[in-house]
């Protein structure tokens, strides 16, 4: 391997650290603190809860994504909305194509939700490390509160400057992050050797069948070990599969090499509270104030990471036209990912400040915590299984069917925290659930109510217009959703109103099930002085729309679009309309020069 390309490599993992790992990485900070809240720290217990520790990690994120969901993507695109494009074309319309897309629906706002609680309690449970620096051990609960909201809301102040420039350091200071994990972890097992023997999965078993219930319930806590895990998938778009699996096998040993360590410190300290912070407060007292603020950096950058993927989330539930427009902000020239969007930052900040004054210690939270990712981890393992037994490689089914039995008595076990906060996690969902359902039958209703014209109808009028010869000077712009069909605005304003132009064009954007690539086709001819112009761009693609105009000799003098005014009695109707008003139309999202827009209202009963 040549120095160029082993740079290439190192620098792909260290940025996979900094962009993938910032949620599951954070996990040693409260995952063995919270599961020994539950279940005695004695000796049998420990190496039992080790070994499914490193037995979760292995099937849930090592098997299910690095291995099986990796290798499913669309132009190195990962997701749950890959997935659904990946099955939309083996599948045919029907009831099991329906059963895919609302699954996706569920999915994806599963990880919204998700975006809520994950910077809660990484930035909390790192924060409440203060109370074990000398001088501040009587730190009020509030106060420790008030810090986390204060970094919280900083964080999302920042976002509308993009992470472009910050980006960089993420790699480094996770790499720092995850050699500090490590390093504890193997100073504590040198005082208990033998702890070692917790990979053995006998000990997960004996552990299981002697606890019964109260085993399964601690599946719940245990889980939290592999929250994060699904990032691996939904970020391959950023770096690609190779760096994000060769970064994988570095992460999973500091993480698990640290949690062994805790396990020996809990065996020497069972009286202990927080298990990361204490042991490395009894290793290194001087170093443990450098450990706390790098612990709070290493939360920061968790929490963006997570951020950037709810932002990326949403943009692809626009372009599929899951969501409804909101105004989104390129935050780099160069990063496709770096998008920003106001109006979901402020409502996560709001959400993630709350959920803190809620639960108020991090322990509380993680009550809430795991039942969004095992759901969404349900439903990938579904879906590839839907996948593969449909490819030449069927065996991987069978496996994706076990890994998804997993997936499901994880997701079982979560189940028994929603009268203890988790409901928070279905009520965080249910927002994005409904805005989507309500959007979606929306569209389509308002489609129909308004009965466009087809081309041919709309032609005969059209030339007999045309040809009276008093046409306006210049070209004129017309979107459409498709030139084989006239929306009413334009008949409203071509046959009914007599605005005509020399040069007319029908503009439309249709989206691919591809996440990138862009390409336009102008068709001329249609009718006299009627040209259709169309782009074609994937979901994830940020598209110039004056650009490719140009490129194709249009310089138009004016652009149309429809606005509808929505009546209706039906309260679902109502809704849809509010959120249709409070939302930027189609050209506002495209960002269009508005000295040239004219919008044209059209009248529709629901």
């Amino acid at each position: 391997m040549r120095p160029s390309e082993e740079g290439s490599v190192w620098g792909g993992i260290v940025k996979s650290m900094g962009l993938v790992f910032g949620d599951i990485g954070t996990s040693p900070i409260y995952t063995l603190t919270v599961v020994f809240a539950l279940t005695k720290p004695t000796i049998e217990n420990i190496f039992g809860i080790l070994s499914l520790v490193f037995w979760t990690m292995t099937i849930l994120v090592t098997a299910e994504y690095a291995w099986l969901a990796m290798r499913l993507g669309r132009n190195g695109e990962g997701g749950a909305i890959v997935l659904k494009e990946i099955l939309a074309r083996m599948i045919r319309p029907g009831r099991q194509l329906t059963f895919v897309v609302f699954l996706t629906y569920i999915g994806v706002c599963l990880l919204m939700g998700d975006g809520v609680i994950t910077p809660a309690i990484s930035i909390l449970s790192a924060v409440e490390g203060m109370v074990l620096i000398p001088g501040l051990e009587q730190l009020g609960q509030g106060w420790l509160i008030l810090i986390a909201a204060v970094i919280a809301v900083g964080l999302f102040l920042v976002q509308s400057r993009g992470t472009d420039r910050v980006a960089g350091a993420f790699g480094p200071v996770m790499l720092v992050w995850f050699a500090a994990l490590a390093g504890s972890g193997v100073v504590s097992i040198t005082s208990h050797p033998d702890i070692l023997l917790a990979v053995s999965p006998h000990y997960a078993l004996e552990f299981m069948l002697h606890n019964g219930l109260a085993g399964f319930i601690v599946l719940s806590e245990v889980i939290l070990c592999a929250t994060g895990g699904e990032a691996l998938y939904a970020d391959m778009g950023h770096l690609g599969r190779k760096p994000i699996v060769r970064a994988w096998s570095i992460v999973f040993w500091a993480l698990y090499l640290n949690y062994l360590g805790q396990g020996a410190f809990i065996l020497s300290h069972p009286e202990a509270k927080n298990y990361l912070f204490g042991m490395v407060q009894y290793q290194a007292p001087m170093l443990y104030v450098p450990f706390l603020i790098l612990t709070i950096m290493a939360t920061i950058i968790a929490s963006q990471a997570m951020i950037s993927g709810v932002f990326s989330i949403v943009y692809q539930g626009i372009t599929t036209r899951i969501l409804p427009l909101l105004k989104v902000e390129y935050t780099s020239s160069h990063l496709k990912s770096q998008i920003y969007v106001g109006a979901v930052n402020w409502l996560l900040m709001v959400a993630v400040v709350l959920i803190m004054l809620i639960f108020k210690k991090s322990e509380n939270l993680a009550a809430a915590y795991g039942l969004a990712v095992t759901g969404s981890m349900s439903i990938t393992g579904m879906m590839m299984i839907l996948i593969l037994s449909r490819t030449t490689k069927r065996w991987k089914a069978v496996v994706a069917a076990l890994i998804t039995v997993v997936d499901l008595v994880f997701f079982s076990a979560c189940l028994t925290k929603l009268p203890h906060g988790g409901y928070w996690s279905i009520i965080l969902a249910l927002i994005p659930f409904f805005t989507i359902l309500i959007w979606t039958y929306g569209q389509r209703a308002l489609y129909r109510s308004m009965r466009p014209l087809d081309l041919e109808t709309f032609l005969i009028s059209y030339e007999q217009i045309y040809l009276k010869g008093k046409n306006i000077p210049g070209t004129g712009l017309f979107f459409v959703k498709e030139y084989s069909v006239v929306p009413p605005y334009v008949a409203h304003c071509i046959i009914r109103s007599n605005i005509i132009y020399e040069r007319n064009v029908f503009i439309s954007i249709v989206r691919t099930d591809e996440p990138y690539g862009v390409y336009s086709c102008l068709t001329g001819g249609i009718a006299t002085g009627l040209d259709a112009f169309e782009i074609h761009a994937g979901y994830m693609e940020h598209i110039s729309i004056e650009a490719l105009l140009q490129e194709n000799g249009i310089k138009e003098k004016v652009i149309f679009y429809g606005v509808e005014d929505i009546s209706t009695n039906n309260l679902i109707w109502k809704l849809f309309s509010t959120i249709k008003r409070q939302t930027p139309n189609f050209v506002q999202f495209n960002k269009l020069p508005a000295s040239k827009l004219q919008g044209v209202v059209t009248r529709v009963e629901m």
